[in-house]
């Protein structure tokens, strides 16, 4: 299964678990970080795999590349959160973002064997 097959079915899943704990308002805001979190992990991975047979400076390199574009989802995440708070609930959206972004990093592990 690719990344962004698995991303998008766990972005329905903690879609469908923000809506049956927190109602219909929770929606977007699960939604957007659950496809916001895929986004970063196909990106980090395409980042990362043309590094996989280079020398581990370049290979580290990339790897870095991916973290950082993780943390970038957590500062988006920090400043919609801020923003509007209405449209973007603060537990149903970390949801969005959590329960789809660590599963694919574990599932990034696979890989780098």
């Amino acid at each position: 299964m690719t990344e962004a097959a698995l991303g998008l079915g766990l972005t329905a899943v903690a879609t469908s678990m923000a809506w049956l704990f927190w109602g219909r308002s929770a929606i977007p805001g699960a939604l957007a970080f659950g496809l916001l979190a895929t986004a970063i992990q196909v990106a980090a991975g395409a980042a990362l795999r043309p590094a996989l047979a280079r020398p581990f400076p370049e290979l580290m390199k990339r790897w870095g590349l991916g973290i950082g574009l993780r943390l970038l989802g957590v500062v988006l995440f920090a400043v919609a959160v801020t923003v509007d708070r209405e449209l973007f609930h603060p537990l149903p959206s970390a949801l969005g973002y959590v329960g789809v972004v660590i599963p694919l990093l574990i599932m990034e592990t696979r890989l780098l064997r």
